[in-house]
């Protein structure tokens, strides 16, 4: 969406640089998600480091002698840091926060002093379920809205502010898929993979139906817009229409139901309040009439079901 939004935009005629700007993204959304990841061993090292150091006060209180540990001890986080899949990457990505303290340090204090933190920290529970349950509301309410943080990923990369979504997903996935007796040795799961041959074959080929097709998917929308001045349609919107054509008519394996369902949730969060109802109404046309003059060919049991 991002690459053909910049390509409408600029009304460039370079296809093939947008497809290289696109294949590189995708590369850019999986670094993302490792960096997420290690920047949440950090604050548990940060505090570790913290706790270490309030031992050898000069005259260290019974609290700096004999700290709760259970947030440095989180099971969670002792399986990341441990897991040699997720190491191999970080550690090809070079990734290192020590030019980064000052946000550790912010968010780690604005942790401690959160009620979610406090009621973790006192719970007579102490399970792997709920070590879990804590890093999923960790990341929720603080690490994915830091903005120090989403600046930091803003001068990285480009890509990386309208990417947090999609790695939170993937984080989110990855949390709730680990178990206790995952082994150092075992892969992490729910990490998404380098995007392999078809992953790629598939956003370019979106990206290039899209946009061999704009013409015709436009007088399709505009046939089912005779209310609205289709000059005046968001262009946002006006793609993501679009888009979604190319799904229903050139990928037969695509269930209609999937697709409507993404571009519903992509407008919600990338476009105007509006949008969703507007796109929600133009799809539904748009499946059935094009359903009706059997335009829409899909293989596979159940994928014309809506």
């Amino acid at each position: 969406m991002q690459t053909l939004y910049a390509f409408t935009l600029n009304g460039s005629p370079d296809i093939l640089k947008g497809e290289s700007e696109l294949v590189r993204s995708i590369h850019k959304l999986h670094e993302l998600y490792v960096y997420q990841l290690s920047f949440l061993v950090e604050i548990v090292d940060f505090a570790r480091q913290r706790m270490e150091e309030a031992k050898l006060k000069f005259l260290p209180t019974e609290e700096d002698l004999h700290p709760n540990t259970r947030f440095v001890e989180n099971r969670i986080v002792r399986q990341l840091s441990r897991n040699l899949d997720f190491c191999r990457r970080a550690d090809q990505l070079k990734i290192s926060w020590k030019e980064e303290e000052e946000i550790v340090r912010r968010l780690y204090h604005a942790i401690r002093s959160s009620d979610m933190y406090k009621e973790y920290m006192s719970s007579p529970e102490n399970s792997f379920e709920k070590d879990q349950e804590f890093i999923l509301d960790l990341f929720r309410q603080h690490i994915n809205s830091e903005e120090a943080l989403i600046s930091f990923y803003e001068e990285k990369s480009i890509h990386w502010a309208n990417d947090f979504p999609v790695a939170s997903y993937y984080i989110d996935k990855t949390i709730r898929a680990l178990e206790d007796e995952l082994k150092d040795s075992d892969p992490l799961p729910g990490l998404p993979s380098e995007p392999d041959e078809e992953d790629r074959d598939f956003a370019v080929s979106l990206y290039r139906q899209t946009i061999r097709n704009s013409d015709e998917y436009g007088k399709m929308i505009a046939e089912r817009t005779l209310n609205w001045d289709t000059e005046r349609i968001a262009m946002l919107d006006m793609l993501l229409l679009k888009m979604a054509l190319a799904e229903f008519l050139e990928f037969p394996t695509i269930p209609i139901k999937v697709s409507f369902n993404e571009y519903i949730e992509i407008s919600k969060e990338y476009s105007t309040p509006k949008s969703k109802v507007f796109i929600n109404g133009i799809l539904d046309k748009l499946i059935n009439e094009l359903t009706l003059e059997n335009k829409i060919k899909k293989s596979g049991r159940g994928l014309l079901q809506q």
